[in-house]
């Protein structure tokens, strides 16, 4: 921004889940603890990997949420209890925004005690 402003800033976090009804469950209870200001659900992925040594293909949902980046260590702990995945596929990048989407994001979320929200 050219007046000097910091650029409004929100954070995407990407994972997956093995079933559509998974990826509806972790949704909603992200949106009720306010870790997340929007979760998207897209059916129907088909994942191949590589797991003890083994090729894998299974369907896949993925899950797409929208955050603060000071929300970044709770949202991790509550994913590291809830993901049903051993080792899930956490993938985060923090990513600029208009003003008024970033302002819509810290509407939504609750930043967790001992982390600075932003602009205070």
């Amino acid at each position: 921004m050219s007046d000097g402003q910091e650029q409004p800033e929100v954070l995407s976090l990407v994972t997956t889940l093995p079933s559509q009804a998974d990826a509806q469950r972790l949704a909603q209870a992200l949106l009720s603890r306010r870790l997340a200001a929007c979760v998207q659900v897209e059916p129907g992925l088909l994942s191949h990997y590589r797991w003890e040594g083994r090729e894998c293909a299974d369907a896949e949902a993925r899950v797409t949420l929208k955050t603060l980046p000071q929300c970044l260590d709770a949202l991790l702990a509550f994913l590291a209890e809830h993901h049903p995945y051993e080792l899930p596929q956490l993938l985060w990048q923090r990513m600029a925004s208009t003003p008024a989407y970033a302002a819509w994001v810290r509407g939504c979320v609750e930043v967790p005690a001992g982390e600075k929200a932003p602009g205070t």
